[in-house]
């Protein structure tokens, strides 16, 4: 069973007992702010909600959706008619380790975006869900490898942009380092004003030099119990 959802200036079909997307989506669709994008690859793309949003955004891209799990790469393909993007966003069914290891991915992108699995298997709670336990733990696709695919398929000084967990960032900068892949922006999210920072939005430039990072402002999801900031209701307007 799926559902038909409007979400900013596109329409998705969701499973409903699957994973669904969730607010981290568009954040990470947000952050991304270069002048032109030519090529994008959305790695572990889901039902394809970033790509597709980012498509929009960059109406000259060429955006590839690389998904492992075969009911989201059937719902990804789905919204792509859906939106009538076909020309312009394409689907690989597939792993992205093998995906990016042929020879045409090999610096062919100007930016790749990923909303990866953020939790290293035996942490945190398991979902009794197939669909939403491989898209939360990294039981297919660890953070090194999703950073080797993500430097290989990256032109020199192409951008990788990602949403993770904050406590991991030291992890996330050594691995990087390792792929010659150099942080450049971090913007914290948080619940609440008051709360600690709960995930960490990442630009992160291939074949940069070491240091220049910058921290912008705060992005703060609720501006009350189950009220979010005019910041995160601007990302969800249609139209």
């Amino acid at each position: 069973m799926k559902t038909l959802d409007f979400l900013n200036d596109i329409s998705i079909y969701q499973h409903i007992d699957g994973y669904r997307v969730s607010v981290d989506a568009l954040l990470l669709y947000s952050f991304v702010r270069l002048k032109r994008i030519d090529y994008l690859a959305d790695l572990g793309a889901g039902c394809g909600v970033i790509g597709l949003l980012l498509a929009k955004k960059y109406g000259k891209a060429r955006v590839l959706l690389i998904e492992l799990q075969e009911g989201l790469a059937r719902l990804a393909a789905d919204n792509i008619r859906l939106n009538r993007l076909e020309e312009r966003v394409s689907l690989i069914h597939g792993n992205i380790i093998e995906v990016s290891g042929r020879p045409e991915m090999a610096g062919a992108f100007d930016a790749v975006v990923s909303n990866p699995p953020f939790r290293q298997l035996k942490t945190g709670l398991m979902s009794p869900k197939d669909e939403r336990a491989i898209a939360r733990h990294e039981g297919t696709l660890t953070l090194s490898q999703l950073l080797r695919s993500a430097s290989l398929m990256l032109k020199h000084h192409g951008r990788l942009y990602m949403i993770h967990l904050p406590e991991r960032l030291p992890e996330i900068v050594l691995k990087m380092r390792q792929n010659s892949i150099e942080i450049k922006v971090l913007r914290f999210v948080h619940s609440y004003a008051h709360s600690n920072a709960k995930m960490i939005l990442i630009e992160a430039v291939k074949g940069a030099k070491p240091g220049g990072v910058k921290v912008i402002n705060p992005l703060i999801i609720y501006c009350a119990p189950n009220t979010y900031s005019q910041e995160v209701l601007d990302l969800y307007k249609t139209g």
